[in-house]
């Protein structure tokens, strides 16, 4: 099958218009405005108070005569709640349009990106503008269609993280693969298979699951012996070769250059397109097999630079990610509690890996080169769905469609329940059981929108499903044993810094939103949203007595913490986020936040 772009030229631009332009503008400043602020990039100043919050504005320190003005209420961890239509722009008195990359270059200064990155920086900028304003311009589904939707319709809607401005940068995307490839765009297609010779490929598996199951169940026997029999009429052994998925761009971008050496020596042959179709996930380079939902996701190498990191795979984190998988799944079925909350990990139960000998040899650091191609199998979310459920990124609770309504609300409406009732559920199934593991284990994840699916009964959560375990989970200053092939998740921390990654990952990045989307949207008192949250650790603490001494230790009550400061980590190192060997540190905060659940430590 040979793969052509259904495009024209101006079909790739079709969609930047003046008048979509400036809407999106509009909506992302208020983004910049209130993330940089929330993060101390910028520092608007008040001009007066009213009912509804205050009147700011924000000067550029290097052109005074330029300043920005919006109005805004303060909600809990310093959350920037702004009118969109109230933000004007003035120069000298006069109203001038909003433009996002002149911002950028308005604040660099105060942002701190060092001159060489910020070129980089207003690509990804400008990549997400373009981005946004092609799904405005295509447009998405309404919030009410969204509640009765399938999980891929809700995955293809989302508009990306919530804190970062740069969000969608995909820097290495054509116009042409934007509209093919990207989860918001894209139609389903097939993925590239190769066949790696097994003197530099690795192939790992749980316990109970080989290599030649795998490919039984992701090719089925028909395309299997085609591939088979065209490494044969190359005179070569099909035995000697591991099989595996590749994504196309990073085939005809990437390996077809920089791994010709393997491919004009025979180690490494394209083998031709899969005949199951797959639509990519928000994380870009995760793909739902939507011809045969029930067979695994792929995860293959992605070398664009996409939110802080270039999306390759490590293939020793691929060597080790299907044990370190097996070992989690096994503490978490065999944990009570965690199997009456229903929480669940999908395992990353297989992978191949092949290694370019010659980066490998020259390069005694860890860089994207090393990590091009690699591809791993996780289990499909759809093999755990029971009759009358429905799966739903947790990215969806942050969802806003394009006439501004949240879907969030009309979620909780649908169900029948109160607010109260709803909230209750959520916190049930998605923080008790991450305060379970970390208090039980030292264990962390990165429990952020995209990395987690809620299964949904009469539209109520009621489990929580975790993914990207092989790669995002930690044990802080664990001293539990744990199997050789887990050991690279111990990591060492300063004791404060414990509860950082909940703090950061589930406060700052998830809880911040939501509790802002139900006063803005339904009315629903700040007080009650975080009442609420104390009251489902409370809950967890009460029932378990056995980790009181933890509960003092690791108390997530205390009156202030200092949450990660996502924008200045990327706009510090647009390729490497973190320092996976020192993740949870805190060099880079966002100063200190008053925690909104500490004035209900002592109620019972």
């Amino acid at each position: 099958m040979k793969i052509a772009y259904p495009i024209q030229p101006k079909q790739a631009v079709a969609h930047l218009n003046a008048d979509s332009w400036v809407l999106i503008n509009r909506r992302h400043i208020r983004k910049i405005l209130a993330e940089f602020a929330h993060e101390g990039i910028i520092l608007p100043q008040l001009l007066r108070t009213h009912a509804d919050g205050g009147s700011y504005q924000l000067a550029v320190p290097s052109k005074p005569e330029v300043i920005y003005y919006f109005d805004a209420s303060i909600l809990a961890l310093n959350h920037w709640s702004i009118d969109p239509d109230s933000i004007v722009k003035k120069q000298s008195g006069q109203t001038v349009p909003l433009d996002s990359l002149a911002f950028v270059v308005e604040f660099n200064k105060e942002m701190g990106i060092e001159q060489e990155m910020l070129p980089v920086y207003m690509e990804e900028i400008s990549s997400t503008l373009s981005g946004s304003t092609y799904t405005y311009f295509q447009g998405k589904k309404s919030a009410d269609e969204l509640v009765g939707a399938t999980y891929q319709e809700i995955e293809g809607n989302m508009t990306g993280h919530p804190r970062f401005a740069a969000n969608n940068g995909r820097v290495g995307f054509d116009a042409a693969d934007y509209q093919y490839y990207a989860p918001e765009a894209a139609s389903p297609f097939p993925l590239l298979w190769l066949a790696g010779h097994k003197s530099g490929g690795e192939f790992t598996g749980i316990a109970d699951l080989d290599y030649d199951q795998v490919m039984q169940q992701e090719l089925g026997p028909e395309l299997l012996a085609q591939f088979s029999e065209k490494i044969k009429a190359k005179g070569l052994v099909p035995e000697d070769y591991y099989y595996f998925p590749v994504h196309p761009w990073q085939w005809f971008n990437k390996l077809a250059n920089i791994f010709s050496p393997a491919i004009a020596t025979g180690h490494l042959l394209c083998l031709g397109y899969s005949t199951d179709h797959y639509l990519p996930q928000q994380s870009i380079r995760t793909f739902y097999n939507v011809s045969n939902p029930t067979r695994f996701y792929a995860k293959t190498a992605l070398s664009i630079l996409n939110m802080g990191y270039v999306r390759g795979l490590s293939p020793f984190f691929m060597r080790t990610n299907p044990g370190i998988n097996q070992w989690i799944y096994e503490l978490t079925l065999d944990d009570p509690y965690l199997q009456d909350v229903g929480f669940c990990i999908l395992r990353e139960v297989a992978s191949v890996s092949y290694s370019h000998s010659y980066f490998e040899q020259a390069l005694s650091v860890d860089s994207p080169y090393k990590k091009m191609l690699a591809c791993l199998w996780r289990e499909s979310p759809a093999s755990v769905l029971r009759e009358g459920q429905q799966l739903m990124t947790m990215a969806a609770l942050l969802h806003v469609d394009d006439k501004g309504k949240a879907l969030l609300p009309a979620l909780i409406q649908a169900s029948g329940l109160s607010i109260d009732e709803w909230l209750q559920a959520y916190f049930n199934c998605y923080l008790s059981p991450l305060l379970h593991c970390f208090y039980k284990w030292d264990m962390v994840f990165m429990p952020h929108g995209e990395n987690l699916i809620l299964v949904l009964e009469n539209h109520i959560p009621v489990r929580a499903i975790m993914k990207d375990i092989g790669e995002e989970v930690s044990l802080l200053n664990s001293s539990l044993d744990v199997p050789e092939v887990a050991e690279r998740l111990k990591v060492s921390v300063r004791e404060e810094n414990k509860t950082l990654p909940i703090f950061t990952q589930v406060f700052d990045s998830i809880f911040r939103f939501v509790a802002a989307i139900l006063v803005e949207q339904a009315g629903y008192p700040e007080q009650a949203f975080w009442k609420n949250v104390a009251a489902c650790i409370q809950a967890y603490q009460q029932a378990h007595p056995e980790f009181k001494a933890a509960y003092e230790t690791d108390d997530f009550f205390v009156d202030s913490f200092h949450s990660d400061a996502l924008n200045r980590m990327q706009l510090r190192n647009n390729r490497q986020l973190r320092d996976r060997k020192d993740p949870y540190n805190g060099r880079t905060n966002v100063g200190v936040l008053i925690n909104p659940i500490a004035q209900f430590k002592n109620n019972k």
